[in-house]
């Protein structure tokens, strides 16, 4: 496939030399390994590379302009918003807020530098990357009302690669809910590559969701680095159905006592689709806690997989960590594989993880048919109840009716 590989960095516009040598430096680090396949721990359930070339015949690099951008806001709630086409920061609305207290522009790597990653696609994203956002929140300031990010594709994607960096900055005492959509209207296969840093300062709390707004045949990898402060919070909930192919990667700081992060997820895959999300969670102050909680529905020709770390350092005392993944099975074709992982250096703390895997209970599909509900919806309202263990976890009750709707789509529609 390397022949079919058009990475060009001359496309790149307004770089100084320093960037472009750095630049240079991860493309060849990136070619010497090539897209990840099963050699690499982090990819043991999945081999990229291959899906890649099953899919493309070339893979391009480069800014994808488009036309108009096509996007069907939220009208559930009063929101703030982001717009980005092909990840290109297009346009922004703080009309619910007070502008002078948020910073919102296109993504700039002033004092550029790699990453000195192991991770290829990471590489491949220091070398290429172009658009994407820097938001920053000023200290002492709470939103008023949540920020949607949408994310438009458009249909002029066939075997394009989006690379894209985003930054988002909470300085001390801040509070954010941020939703992420993605809303792809192209009919083609396409990759988008995301590099997301976020930095949570003290006592300051950030709240994300991750939320499909539509099926779509993109290929999509993101790589999310969180740092987070003294008494801080930071919770990231995914509910990112409908993708072809999916893969998260979350890897948390957390360098402040009392600080707590939760990354929950409630997926519903059909119709051969591949989602991934892989954690690891660095304990490094003491008095800290996390939770995870990973649930996935299954239906026809599905394939998902959980990597799940949990890291305490010997000055962690007092660390309270939880990580749990369950998969609903509902069809012979599919496949859940699970790999979690503990590795503690501290002696006072409190530390679990568990992965089940199994299909629905036939004596709770027989007590609903028993009260008059066909097999189908029996199997619709299980699959529902499973699923909302984790949007009710969800404090905001705008932000909880539109995940409810918008899973109630995903499970009754497909």
């Amino acid at each position: 496939m390397n022949q079919n590989l058009e990475f060009n960095i001359d496309n790149i516009k307004n770089i100084s030399l320093q960037e472009r040598q750095s630049r240079e430096e991860s493309l060849k680090l990136f070619s010497e390994e090539g897209f990840p396949n099963k050699r690499l721990e982090e990819w043991k359930f999945t081999d990229f590379k291959k899906i890649l070339e099953n899919n493309f015949d070339r893979i391009e690099s480069g800014r994808i302009m488009s036309g108009e951008t096509q996007v069907k806001q939220i009208e559930d709630f009063k929101h703030n918003f982001v717009i980005l086409s092909n990840g290109i920061l297009k346009s922004s609305n703080f009309n619910y807020e007070d502008k002078n207290k948020i910073k919102i522009k296109e993504y700039l790597n002033n004092n550029f530098k790699r990453s000195k990653s192991l991770n290829p696609l990471i590489n491949l994203n220091d070398a290429l990357f172009e658009g994407g956002y820097s938001l920053e929140v000023s200290s002492n300031y709470k939103f008023d009302k949540p920020l949607v990010v949408y994310n438009y594709f458009s249909d002029n994607l066939k075997n394009k690669i989006i690379n894209n960096k985003n930054s988002i900055i909470l300085a001390d005492y801040a509070h954010l809910e941020l939703i992420e959509i993605n809303s792809d209207i192209s009919k083609n296969n396409f990759i988008q590559n995301n590099y997301t840093d976020i930095e949570i300062g003290q006592n300051s709390s950030f709240k994300n969701y991750n939320v499909q707004g539509c099926k779509s045949k993109g290929f999509y990898y993101k790589f999310v680095k969180s740092s987070l402060k003294k008494k801080s919070n930071y919770e990231n909930y995914i509910f990112s159905s409908g993708l072809k192919f999916n893969k998260i990667e979350e890897d948390v700081d957390i360098n402040g006592e009392e600080a707590n992060c939760k990354i929950q997820s409630a997926l519903f895959l059909n119709l051969d689709s591949h989602q991934e999300i892989k954690t690891k969670i660095n304990h490094l102050k003491p008095n800290c806690s996390s939770y995870q909680k990973i649930k996935n529905v299954l239906n026809k020709n599905c394939k998902s997989a959980f990597q799940g770390k949990i890291f305490v350092k010997d000055i962690a005392q007092k660390t309270d960590a939880y990580q749990l993944s369950k998969a609903l099975i509902l069809n012979d074709t599919s496949e859940f594989s699970a790999k979690p992982e503990l590795e503690i250096y501290a002696d006072d703390v409190k530390c679990s993880h568990g992965s089940t895997s199994g299909s629905i209970s036939q004596d709770s599909i027989y007590y609903l048919m028993t009260r008059g509900i066909n097999k189908k919806n029996a199997i619709e309202l299980l699959t529902k109840a499973f699923l909302n263990e984790v949007i009710s976890n969800i404090k905001s009750v705008e932000i909880k009716k539109f995940i409810e709707k918008n899973l109630d789509r995903q499970i009754y529609e497909h």
